[in-house]
Protein backbone atom coordinates (compact mmCIF):
# COMPACT_ATOMS: atom_id res chain seq x y z
CA UNK A 1 0.00 0.00 0.00
CA UNK A 2 1.26 3.52 -1.31
CA UNK A 3 1.02 6.17 0.40
CA UNK A 4 2.41 10.30 -1.07
CA UNK A 5 5.33 10.49 1.02
CA UNK A 6 7.60 7.94 -1.19
CA UNK A 7 6.38 5.06 0.84
CA UNK A 8 5.23 1.91 0.87
CA UNK A 9 3.79 -0.64 3.31
CA UNK A 10 4.66 -4.01 3.60
CA UNK A 11 3.99 -7.15 5.96
CA UNK A 12 7.21 -8.65 7.28
CA UNK A 13 8.03 -11.18 9.94
CA UNK A 14 10.64 -9.79 12.34
CA UNK A 15 12.98 -12.12 14.56
CA UNK A 16 13.80 -10.45 17.43
CA UNK A 17 15.34 -11.44 20.83
CA UNK A 18 14.54 -14.84 19.21
CA UNK A 19 11.43 -14.82 18.71
CA UNK A 20 9.48 -14.21 15.27
CA UNK A 21 6.76 -11.62 15.03
CA UNK A 22 4.40 -10.20 12.14
CA UNK A 23 4.41 -6.43 11.36
CA UNK A 24 4.43 -4.10 8.98
CA UNK A 25 7.65 -2.46 7.21
CA UNK A 26 7.71 0.95 5.79
CA UNK A 27 9.53 0.71 2.41
CA UNK A 28 10.87 3.91 -0.27
CA UNK A 29 8.97 3.64 -3.33
CA UNK A 30 11.15 2.91 -6.30
CA UNK A 31 9.54 3.66 -9.78
CA UNK A 32 10.79 4.12 -13.45
CA UNK A 33 10.50 7.53 -14.60
CA UNK A 34 10.94 8.14 -18.12
CA UNK A 35 12.10 11.55 -19.22
CA UNK A 36 10.60 13.12 -22.87
CA UNK A 37 11.84 15.95 -24.28
CA UNK A 38 9.94 17.56 -27.27
CA UNK A 39 11.58 20.45 -29.26
CA UNK A 40 10.27 23.34 -30.72
CA UNK A 41 9.43 22.21 -34.19
CA UNK A 42 7.29 19.20 -32.45
CA UNK A 43 10.04 16.23 -32.72
CA UNK A 44 9.35 14.34 -29.32
CA UNK A 45 11.74 11.71 -28.08
CA UNK A 46 12.59 9.62 -25.22
CA UNK A 47 16.04 10.79 -23.53
CA UNK A 48 16.42 8.46 -20.13
CA UNK A 49 14.99 6.88 -18.07
CA UNK A 50 15.86 7.07 -14.27
CA UNK A 51 14.67 5.17 -11.60
CA UNK A 52 13.83 7.18 -8.81
CA UNK A 53 11.21 7.67 -5.34
CA UNK A 54 7.79 9.57 -7.06
CA UNK A 55 7.41 13.13 -6.21
CA UNK A 56 8.62 16.16 -7.76
CA UNK A 57 9.11 14.33 -11.05
CA UNK A 58 8.54 18.33 -12.57
CA UNK A 59 11.89 19.42 -10.83
CA UNK A 60 13.40 15.95 -11.17
CA UNK A 61 13.34 16.54 -14.97
CA UNK A 62 13.77 20.03 -15.35
CA UNK A 63 17.40 19.47 -13.44
CA UNK A 64 18.29 16.71 -15.47
CA UNK A 65 18.04 18.78 -18.31
CA UNK A 66 20.04 21.64 -16.84
CA UNK A 67 22.63 19.25 -15.00
CA UNK A 68 23.44 17.65 -18.29
CA UNK A 69 23.64 21.39 -20.01
CA UNK A 70 20.38 20.50 -22.59
CA UNK A 71 18.77 23.84 -21.23
CA UNK A 72 20.11 26.38 -19.44
CA UNK A 73 17.80 28.47 -18.64
CA UNK A 74 13.98 28.29 -17.13
CA UNK A 75 12.28 30.26 -20.37
CA UNK A 76 13.62 27.20 -22.29
CA UNK A 77 10.48 25.51 -21.40
CA UNK A 78 7.28 25.89 -22.51
CA UNK A 79 5.54 23.09 -20.85
CA UNK A 80 6.26 20.09 -18.43
CA UNK A 81 3.65 17.56 -17.22
CA UNK A 82 2.97 13.69 -17.07
CA UNK A 83 1.73 12.65 -20.68
CA UNK A 84 -0.10 9.40 -20.75
CA UNK A 85 0.80 5.58 -21.63
CA UNK A 86 -0.57 2.79 -23.38
CA UNK A 87 0.63 0.46 -20.14
CA UNK A 88 -1.49 1.22 -16.88
CA UNK A 89 1.52 0.37 -14.92
CA UNK A 90 3.17 3.27 -16.45
CA UNK A 91 0.67 5.51 -15.27
CA UNK A 92 2.76 9.13 -13.39
CA UNK A 93 5.81 7.43 -14.83
CA UNK A 94 6.47 9.23 -18.51
CA UNK A 95 6.92 13.20 -18.04
CA UNK A 96 7.67 15.06 -21.42
CA UNK A 97 9.13 18.51 -21.33
CA UNK A 98 8.17 21.12 -23.96
CA UNK A 99 10.46 23.48 -25.15
CA UNK A 100 9.97 26.70 -26.96
CA UNK A 101 10.13 27.40 -30.76
CA UNK A 102 13.46 27.86 -31.55
CA UNK A 103 15.28 25.70 -29.04
CA UNK A 104 16.41 22.88 -30.99
CA UNK A 105 18.60 20.19 -28.87
CA UNK A 106 22.06 18.48 -30.46
CA UNK A 107 19.83 14.61 -30.57
CA UNK A 108 22.22 13.18 -31.93
CA UNK A 109 24.52 14.11 -28.86
CA UNK A 110 21.73 13.15 -26.64
CA UNK A 111 21.32 9.29 -28.32
CA UNK A 112 25.52 8.65 -27.69
CA UNK A 113 25.93 10.18 -24.41
CA UNK A 114 22.68 8.72 -23.01
CA UNK A 115 23.68 5.36 -24.29
CA UNK A 116 26.86 5.39 -23.22
CA UNK A 117 25.86 6.84 -19.84
CA UNK A 118 23.39 3.68 -19.45
CA UNK A 119 25.76 0.66 -20.76
CA UNK A 120 28.93 1.55 -19.08
CA UNK A 121 28.98 4.51 -17.18
CA UNK A 122 31.29 7.64 -18.39
CA UNK A 123 34.49 6.20 -19.83
CA UNK A 124 37.16 7.30 -21.45
CA UNK A 125 38.81 10.36 -21.75
CA UNK A 126 36.89 11.83 -24.81
CA UNK A 127 33.66 11.07 -22.73
CA UNK A 128 35.38 12.66 -19.65
CA UNK A 129 37.01 16.00 -21.85
CA UNK A 130 33.10 16.39 -23.04
CA UNK A 131 31.67 16.47 -19.11
CA UNK A 132 34.29 18.66 -18.78
CA UNK A 133 33.82 20.86 -21.78
CA UNK A 134 30.20 21.67 -20.35
CA UNK A 135 31.20 22.41 -17.20
CA UNK A 136 30.26 26.82 -17.13
CA UNK A 137 33.08 29.18 -15.55
CA UNK A 138 33.06 29.77 -11.86
CA UNK A 139 31.35 33.63 -11.62
CA UNK A 140 34.21 35.45 -10.31
CA UNK A 141 33.43 37.91 -7.06
CA UNK A 142 30.40 35.70 -5.51
CA UNK A 143 33.04 33.22 -3.45
CA UNK A 144 31.92 31.91 -0.43
CA UNK A 145 33.35 30.57 2.66
CA UNK A 146 32.36 28.18 5.36
CA UNK A 147 33.92 27.38 9.06
CA UNK A 148 34.43 24.37 10.12
CA UNK A 149 32.11 24.49 13.31
CA UNK A 150 29.30 24.91 11.04
CA UNK A 151 30.31 22.63 8.85
CA UNK A 152 29.87 20.07 11.17
CA UNK A 153 26.34 20.39 11.55
CA UNK A 154 24.76 20.27 8.91
CA UNK A 155 24.75 16.63 8.86
CA UNK A 156 22.29 16.44 12.07
CA UNK A 157 20.68 19.34 10.54
CA UNK A 158 19.72 17.12 7.16
CA UNK A 159 19.24 14.28 8.39
CA UNK A 160 16.59 15.64 11.09
CA UNK A 161 14.63 17.25 7.68
CA UNK A 162 14.59 13.91 5.79
CA UNK A 163 11.45 12.44 6.81
CA UNK A 164 10.86 9.72 4.59
CA UNK A 165 14.37 8.06 5.44
CA UNK A 166 13.05 8.54 9.30
CA UNK A 167 10.83 6.07 7.91
CA UNK A 168 12.09 3.58 5.66
CA UNK A 169 16.29 4.05 6.01
CA UNK A 170 16.57 3.54 2.26
CA UNK A 171 16.53 7.27 1.09
CA UNK A 172 19.34 9.18 -0.18
CA UNK A 173 19.08 13.31 0.61
CA UNK A 174 20.86 16.88 -0.60
CA UNK A 175 20.50 19.87 1.30
CA UNK A 176 21.44 22.95 0.46
CA UNK A 177 22.83 25.35 3.19
CA UNK A 178 23.25 28.96 3.65
CA UNK A 179 27.40 29.85 4.39
CA UNK A 180 25.47 30.35 8.33
CA UNK A 181 24.20 26.75 8.46
CA UNK A 182 20.66 27.64 7.69
CA UNK A 183 18.88 24.94 5.48
CA UNK A 184 17.26 26.32 2.37
CA UNK A 185 16.30 23.08 1.09
CA UNK A 186 16.10 19.57 1.23
CA UNK A 187 15.18 16.75 -1.12
CA UNK A 188 15.15 13.01 -1.31
CA UNK A 189 15.06 10.22 -3.56
CA UNK A 190 16.39 6.38 -3.86
CA UNK A 191 18.75 7.55 -6.04
CA UNK A 192 21.47 10.12 -5.33
CA UNK A 193 21.56 11.76 -8.30
CA UNK A 194 17.66 11.95 -8.75
CA UNK A 195 17.55 13.94 -5.57
CA UNK A 196 20.11 16.93 -6.64
CA UNK A 197 18.40 17.00 -10.06
CA UNK A 198 15.24 17.77 -8.14
CA UNK A 199 17.01 20.22 -6.00
CA UNK A 200 18.46 21.83 -9.20
CA UNK A 201 14.91 22.07 -10.61
CA UNK A 202 13.96 23.52 -7.98
CA UNK A 203 16.42 26.54 -8.11
CA UNK A 204 15.99 26.52 -11.85
CA UNK A 205 12.21 27.43 -11.11
CA UNK A 206 12.46 29.53 -8.53
CA UNK A 207 15.47 31.68 -9.95
CA UNK A 208 15.83 33.08 -6.78
CA UNK A 209 18.85 31.55 -5.76
CA UNK A 210 22.63 31.86 -6.48
CA UNK A 211 24.21 28.33 -6.08
CA UNK A 212 27.86 29.60 -5.56
CA UNK A 213 26.96 31.57 -2.53
CA UNK A 214 25.20 27.84 -0.47
CA UNK A 215 26.26 24.63 0.34
CA UNK A 216 25.32 21.79 -0.92
CA UNK A 217 25.52 18.64 1.30
CA UNK A 218 24.88 14.80 -0.17
CA UNK A 219 23.79 12.53 2.73
CA UNK A 220 26.19 9.36 0.97
CA UNK A 221 28.69 9.35 -1.07
CA UNK A 222 30.35 12.17 -3.45
CA UNK A 223 30.65 10.43 -6.80
CA UNK A 224 31.76 12.27 -10.12
CA UNK A 225 28.26 12.22 -11.22
CA UNK A 226 27.27 14.09 -8.17
CA UNK A 227 30.48 16.87 -8.31
CA UNK A 228 29.02 17.12 -12.68
CA UNK A 229 26.32 17.58 -11.64
CA UNK A 230 26.96 20.47 -8.90
CA UNK A 231 29.46 22.29 -10.91
CA UNK A 232 26.88 22.75 -13.44
CA UNK A 233 24.52 24.43 -11.21
CA UNK A 234 27.44 26.38 -9.75
CA UNK A 235 28.18 25.44 -5.87
CA UNK A 236 31.49 26.31 -5.36
CA UNK A 237 31.46 24.33 -1.62
CA UNK A 238 30.23 20.51 -1.72
CA UNK A 239 29.97 18.41 1.67
CA UNK A 240 29.32 14.39 1.75
CA UNK A 241 29.09 12.42 4.52
CA UNK A 242 30.38 9.30 2.76
CA UNK A 243 33.67 9.26 1.19
CA UNK A 244 34.72 10.78 -2.86
CA UNK A 245 35.58 8.71 -4.71
CA UNK A 246 38.72 9.44 -7.16
CA UNK A 247 37.35 10.75 -10.32
CA UNK A 248 34.83 13.35 -8.25
CA UNK A 249 38.24 14.59 -6.79
CA UNK A 250 39.77 14.85 -9.77
CA UNK A 251 36.86 17.14 -11.33
CA UNK A 252 36.96 18.79 -8.46
CA UNK A 253 40.27 20.12 -8.22
CA UNK A 254 40.10 20.75 -12.01
CA UNK A 255 37.33 23.06 -11.55
CA UNK A 256 38.17 24.59 -8.06
CA UNK A 257 35.56 22.84 -6.07
CA UNK A 258 35.94 22.90 -2.49
CA UNK A 259 35.14 19.05 -1.65
CA UNK A 260 34.70 17.64 1.68
CA UNK A 261 34.58 14.27 2.95
CA UNK A 262 33.84 12.35 5.79
CA UNK A 263 31.69 14.86 7.24
CA UNK A 264 30.61 14.08 10.69
CA UNK A 265 30.14 16.28 14.20
CA UNK A 266 33.58 16.17 14.92
CA UNK A 267 35.38 15.58 11.59
CA UNK A 268 36.21 15.96 8.06
CA UNK A 269 38.61 15.55 5.32
CA UNK A 270 39.20 18.33 2.49
CA UNK A 271 40.26 16.95 -1.22
CA UNK A 272 39.83 20.22 -2.64
CA UNK A 273 39.38 23.79 -1.97
CA UNK A 274 40.48 24.28 1.33
CA UNK A 275 41.07 28.05 1.35
CA UNK A 276 37.03 27.88 1.77
CA UNK A 277 37.13 26.39 4.82
CA UNK A 278 37.69 28.79 7.90
CA UNK A 279 39.25 27.27 10.75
Amino acid sequence: MENKEGTSLYMVQRFRDEAVTQGQDSLAVEEPLEIRLRDGSGVSKSIAVTMRTPGHDEFLALGFLFSEGIITHISEVLEIGHVPTLRPSGAGNVIEIKLRQGCQPDWDRLQRHFYTSSSCGVCGKASLEAVSARIPPAMPGTDVSVSATVLCKLPETLHHFQTVFGKTGGLHGVGLFSEDGELLMVYEDIGRHNALDKLLGKVLVEKQLSLNKHVLLVSGRASFELVQKALMGGITIMAAIGAPSSLAVDLSRDHDLTLVGFLADDRFNIYSGQHRILF
